[in-house]
């Protein structure tokens, strides 16, 4: 269903330091055919890992699934993660298809080393 979205420029997640072992889940506005996700880690101390999932709804098993895992950020830079027609299908960097209209990110702490990040996102009908 076309309904003539405005690009938008968004932050799913705020910079902040994490350092909990656990998952932080953003939800991604809806109705969006492609994305694209920016992390911008800022600080990282000792070992840290975190691994970003984009996620997609499957009404037939009612449940997540991995759409597009990114491999473990472990200390400063930034990751962009990309799902778009348009796209060159990229191992843990971009898959090449439509965004589902139900998406979220998961964010994976393997461990309680802190790590300062925040997550942006770029959406496009």
């Amino acid at each position: 269903m076309h309904r003539n979205l405005p690009p938008i420029s968004t932050t799913l997640l705020p910079s902040i330091a994490r350092n909990v072992a656990q998952a932080y889940v953003a939800e991604i506005p809806r109705g969006y055919s492609s994305l694209q996700l920016r992390i911008d880690v800022t600080a990282a101390s000792a070992t840290p890992s975190v691994t970003p999932v984009i996620e997609a709804w499957d009404d037939a098993a009612q449940g997540w699934a991995a759409l597009l895992t990114g491999v473990a950020i472990t200390g400063t830079g930034t990751t962009v993660l990309t799902v778009a027609e348009w796209a060159t299908d990229t191992a843990n960097v971009a898959a090449k298809q439509k965004a589902p209209d139900k998406c979220r990110l998961t964010m994976t702490h393997a461990d309680t080393d802190s790590i300062t990040y925040s997550v942006g996102a770029w959406l496009h009908e």
